[in-house]
């Protein structure tokens, strides 16, 4: 193992911390192309539960969305009355309870139009508030295994930073969503950005896939520095995992495919094999120990 068996992750809040009094981290996530099983939106979600987040601002719809395309939806509220929800994009602000970090939540559909303006009104936002850096969370179909932990790939293209977090600049060239034009957008104002995908099995890519919104949840836990209580969850995931464990039951062919994944991937050197991954397994036990 390397040094990391020593070593806790280092998270965002110690790279930040020693040079100012509060960290503040934009994070993002957007349904749609980005969001296989709404495994980003939906962690992005929790954590604004979770941490009490407030509604701050809002993009205007008229000018991003094709509601054809992205459809309203009428909905009914608890006193009866009906009222038409609008495809929009959520901007709130939690402090997250004992630290020096505020997080910006930005939740919504993935535009239809303007994708530079969106993006640059994303960024001026982020600059008024003085954002120090922006977490974006992505969900792609993989070949993978619900069987096995779900890969999550950390990358930033800021070289001090990812030297810092021991993580990888990205090598991937082909067609991107909102969440790719954002890191670029981040990076051309100054503004460090890391990209967190989650690989949701494709054979079972519908929403919701709680096993990959936990593997997300654990790993923006380890760069925020801050603990959640994820128990409910992980409950969810477990569920998760045993009815397709039953759908491979009922249907020989996927459970043949399901068993050529698992070959893969035990016998290839994938991160999640690797000595600093069961490093940082092992310390999130011991921090959670220390809190029970």
């Amino acid at each position: 193992m390397s040094n990391t068996d020593e070593t806790p992750p280092v998270g965002l809040q110690d790279f930040y911390g020693g040079s100012q009094e509060r960290t503040t981290v934009m994070l993002a996530a957007f349904e749609g192309w980005n969001d296989a099983g709404e495994a980003a939106s939906d962690a992005v979600k929790f954590l604004s539960v979770f941490w009490q987040s407030e509604k701050i601002a809002s993009l205007n719809a008229d000018e991003y969305y094709d509601f054809q395309f992205t459809r309203p939806v009428i909905e009914r509220l608890a006193s009866g009355e009906k009222r038409i929800k609008w495809p929009s994009t959520r901007i709130s602000k939690a402090e997250v309870p004992n630290s020096n970090l505020d997080v910006i939540f930005v939740s919504g559909v993935e535009p239809s139009y303007k994708w530079r303006a969106y993006t640059a009104e994303l960024i001026a936002l982020a600059k008024e508030l003085e954002v120090d850096c922006i977490l974006l969370a992505g969900a792609l179909l993989a070949d993978v295994p619900h069987t096995r932990p779900i890969p999550v790939t950390v990358t930033c293209e800021d070289s001090d930073l990812r030297e810092e977090l021991k993580v990888e600049s990205s090598h991937y060239e082909g067609p991107i969503g909102i969440v790719g034009v954002l890191a670029e957008m981040a990076g051309l104002a100054d503004i460090p950005a890391v990209s967190l995908w989650a690989a949701v099995p494709h054979y079972v890519g519908h929403s919701p896939s709680p096993k990959a919104q936990l593997s997300l949840l654990h790993r923006i836990e380890e760069l925020l520095q801050a603990p959640l209580d994820t128990a409910l969850l992980t409950d969810e995931a477990d569920a998760w995992e045993r009815g397709v464990d039953e759908l491979a039951t009922d249907d020989p062919e996927i459970a043949a495919y399901v068993r050529q994944l698992e070959e893969a991937k035990d016998t290839a050197e994938l991160p999640e094999a690797s000595g600093e991954s069961i490093a940082r397994e092992f310390e999130r036990y011991l921090k959670r120990r220390r809190r029970d």
